[in-house]
């Protein structure tokens, strides 16, 4: 029945690596802790911030920068006292790639190139991801499905950094199906397209807002190989 499948990448095809998170949080708590806060209290940090501006963007329907997320977490890190003008921020992202090449996301489920790889070779069937950024931008992201070997699978990937919108955002859905109508050259009904994704406010809200079908998997386990069935 599904002709195009859009899937959201973080908790739905991939995870973090813990090793990642961890260095992180000792690079931050070296480099820019002027107030001496503990480790735990660093890591504690980042989470904090990661879900507010989740939080944020899921209402809003825009997209603060990666940028603008380290930049929170030095600040809260040293009690919004530190200058801005200290940071180098391009050394900063740079140094956050090098963490994150260094301790790979992982795939979710050994169940997620098999599946995949059985919708892709499905005939006239499209594949696409469609995922909001958080710490890591988009254009790492697809540097990271290379790595993974997953990039063959889709046809286009869209991300809310490059875009300046977040799901459920309604324009962010309809930018995905413009894409899907410009790859495969007409246009699909509703009921051809699902999105699959982990969220039930970003993914499952923002597809019922433009009319498309969706699946929520892995948080309420439901497993990804329900799309074979």
């Amino acid at each position: 029945m599904y002709r195009h499948y859009s899937f959201d990448l973080w908790l739905t095809l991939i995870k973090s690596n813990p090793g990642f998170k961890q260095e992180r949080a000792c690079y931050f708590h070296k480099q820019y802790n002027s107030k001496g806060k503990s480790l735990e209290e660093v890591v504690r940090i980042f989470r904090e911030v990661d879900l507010l501006c989740n939080a944020i963007n899921e209402k809003t329907g825009g997209n603060i920068t990666a940028e603008e997320m380290y930049l929170m977490v030095i600040s809260k890190i040293n009690d919004h006292t530190l200058s801005f003008q200290e940071i180098d921020l391009i050394e900063l992202m740079t140094k956050m790639e090098e963490l994150l090449f260094a301790h790979l996301p992982v795939v979710y489920s050994m169940d997620t190139p098999g599946v995949l790889s059985q919708l892709k070779s499905r005939e006239d069937v499209t594949i696409s991801i469609l995922s909001n950024t958080g710490f890591i931008k988009g254009k790492t992201l697809r540097k990271v499905l290379d790595y993974l070997e997953l990039s063959p699978f889709f046809d286009f990937q869209l991300y809310s950094d490059e875009l300046g919108m977040s799901k459920p955002n309604k324009a962010f859905f309809e930018q995905l199906i413009q894409q899907v109508t410009t790859h495969r050259k007409g246009s699909l009904k509703p009921g051809n397209v699902i999105h699959v994704g982990d969220n039930p406010i970003a993914d499952i809200e923002g597809a019922k807002s433009i009319g498309i079908e969706s699946l929520l998997i892995n948080s309420n386990n439901v497993s990804i190989l329900t799309l074979l069935n």
